[in-house]
């Protein structure tokens, strides 16, 4: 009887692939987040290529980014100084389990908010900074949200300086109840004292803008850009429909629409937001 020696299989796989570990079974190991599914086109993309836009390459869909990332991506490096980290955070209802969701949402999104704010620098002009992170319980809006952009705009206002803010939330924190819509009045009285001192300020609505951040300080800016796709509305889209009776478009709550209706001045696209804001801000502070 003859013996033959079996010929080993290999797999090939790219050294920019990182993937250089293969099991028994010849199946490689694939680190997560190594690959994104767009949610529009449905093509799944190498997270690598997106960077650092984090668009996707196939239909230009804007995935959601973290606080962090769009510091990275909008201000000048290294030039963020983070501001009012260390206040106090209340259960003001006493909502079972709210303790321990606030919890996680801090160790999963590494921040201690919805919201981080600071003064920064865009192409060297001096700013005061907030942007709303979705990953943090949808970004929704309550009292140290509220607490942190009232600061902000006090400050820029003692300093002179136009406030840019990124929002992306799913509305007011339902945990704080009425405690939380009425951060919507106090955000509002400080970005009114901003604007009769003369200062600019500049809102870009990131998918999504719902509820009552849409409802305050989202819509108050002189300036107000959004990126192409995001869900901006107040209600979501059953709830109109449940309400009037009637079916509404798909595409009613896009930035598109937006435009078309004149809630929103201009949609940039996230590749030339940083130009375009350095822009907007030297024609608005000039001394």
């Amino acid at each position: 009887m003859a013996f033959k020696r079996k010929k080993k299989s290999y797999i090939h796989v790219p050294q920019s692939s990182q993937v250089d570990v293969v099991d028994p079974n010849h199946k490689p190991y694939i680190p997560d987040g190594m690959w994104q599914k767009c949610p529009q086109c449905q093509q799944t993309i190498l997270t690598q290529d997106m960077k650092p836009a984090y668009v996707c390459s196939n239909c230009d869909y804007h995935f959601r980014i973290s606080a962090q990332e769009r510091i990275r991506l909008i201000l000048d490096p290294d030039s963020f100084e983070p501001l009012f980290e260390d206040g106090s955070h209340a259960n003001p209802l006493d909502f079972p389990g709210y303790e321990e969701k606030r919890a996680k949402a801090q160790e999963r999104a590494q921040t201690d908010e919805a919201i981080t704010t600071g003064l920064g620098k865009l192409n060297g002009q001096k700013l005061a900074f907030a942007c709303m992170n979705p990953f943090f319980m949808m970004g929704s809006m309550g009292a140290r949200v509220g607490e942190k952009l009232t600061s902000l705009f006090e400050l820029a206002l003692k300093e002179s300086l136009p406030v840019v803010v990124f929002t992306a939330s799913g509305g007011a924190r339902m945990q704080e109840g009425i405690v939380s819509l009425m951060q919507m009045a106090k955000i509002s009285l400080a970005v009114e004292r901003h604007s009769e001192a003369g200062l600019l300020y500049l809102a870009v609505l990131t998918d999504p803008t719902t509820g009552g951040v849409t409802a305050s300080f989202a819509m108050q800016a002189d300036i107000i850009c959004a990126e192409p796709g995001a869900l901006i509305g107040f209600a979501g889209k059953r709830v109109i429909e449940q309400t009037i009776h009637q079916a509404v478009p798909d595409s009613f709550q896009s930035a598109e629409h937006q435009l078309a209706h004149g809630f929103v001045d201009r949609i940039i696209p996230r590749q030339q937001l940083r130009e375009e804001l350095s822009a907007l801000l030297s024609i608005h502070c000039q001394a």
